[in-house]
């Protein structure tokens, strides 16, 4: 069995965070404010995970946010994060900048942020180290309103640029019918040189050289993303449902990219939550030392096929 080193670190620049280590990989979560798994990669190795270390991406200075009172504003601080879908100002982009709670379990550590309570949700996420360097990431939004509301957890992994984002295209035969919903935002270009729209995988290519924002989300029924990057692989899977409804158009995978990053994202089930009900969606990562980044069709082909499709 998997030996899983777990203990609180002082981290220069995020201050508190939670360590946890297979020996060969570890990742860090910060606990002084978040959560954000703001550290994936190999031990001793470079970050696969963005850090904003200069704030360059917040919502600063904007009354919209007086209706969540004294607790400051909205910074991405980099990493993963868990938000709610359908994105919506400044709804998603509540304050998440006090202490969060968390609690050593098996193997894992259990984070908990105070509640929304302008929002009135309660998120936590469970971060399990599995076998063969993978993580297991449980979402948890639970309604701790009166009423109904209806939202689809929403996990986002927001990585460097520079390497090379593969994404399968829906397969299923459906003979006379469309197989594949492909949602795209006001700002996209569909042209853009970034992103390659081939036969089997769609590819996308964030780079620091151009700035312009780009976004589309797809029905991913493969339910998975790959990211080659710094000569390694990261892999992220969940369970899309066949025939689940989804936000923005029915998608269940979205990717966003500027110049400093890019954002894998994996979005839950849609759908109504009652009064004390929660909301669960869970994501394997996976990362994977040594894969070169593939220079052709062929390559991406063996790589999928040899370490995600095995």
């Amino acid at each position: 069995m998997v030996q899983i080193e777990k203990t609180e670190i002082s981290h220069s620049q995020w201050g508190r965070c939670v360590r946890l280590s297979n020996g060969t990989i570890e990742l860090l979560a910060t606990v002084d404010f978040g959560p954000r798994i703001i550290y994936f990669g190999a031990v001793g190795g470079v970050n696969e995970f963005f850090e904003d270390v200069n704030d360059e991406v917040n919502k600063n200075g904007d009354s919209a946010f007086d209706i969540f009172g004294d607790e400051g504003y909205w910074h991405i601080y980099g990493g993963h994060r868990l938000w709610i879908s359908p994105e919506a100002y400044p709804r998603s982009y509540y304050p998440d900048n006090e202490p969060v709670y968390y609690k050593f379990i098996d193997n894992g550590v259990r984070l908990t942020p105070p509640p929304q309570a302008w929002n009135e949700l309660q998120l936590e996420m469970d971060i399990v180290m599995k076998e063969d360097n993978q993580v297991e990431v449980t979402h948890k939004v639970t309604n701790i309103g009166s009423w109904n509301v209806k939202f689809a957890p929403w996990a986002l992994t927001v990585m460097n640029v520079g390497g090379l984002q593969v994404i399968p295209q829906p397969s299923k035969n459906t003979a006379l019918l469309h197989n594949r919903v492909v949602s795209v935002w006001p700002y996209t270009d569909m042209s853009d040189s970034r992103v390659t729209w081939g036969k089997d995988f769609i590819l996308l290519r964030p780079t620091s050289e151009i700035s312009q924002p780009f976004k589309f989300g797809i029905n991913n029924e493969h339910g998975y993303a790959a990211y080659f990057n710094n000569g390694n692989l990261f892999v992220k899977r969940y369970s899309h449902v066949e025939g689940g409804s989804y936000p923005d158009g029915g998608v269940s995978y979205e990717t966003y990219t500027n110049n400093l990053m890019v954002e894998l994202e994996s979005i839950g089930e849609y759908k109504e939550v009652a009064p004390e009900e929660t909301a669960v969606h869970v994501e394997t990562w996976q990362l994977i030392l040594n894969v070169p980044k593939p220079k052709n069709d062929d390559e991406i082909r063996e790589a999928v096929k040899k370490y995600i499709e095995k």
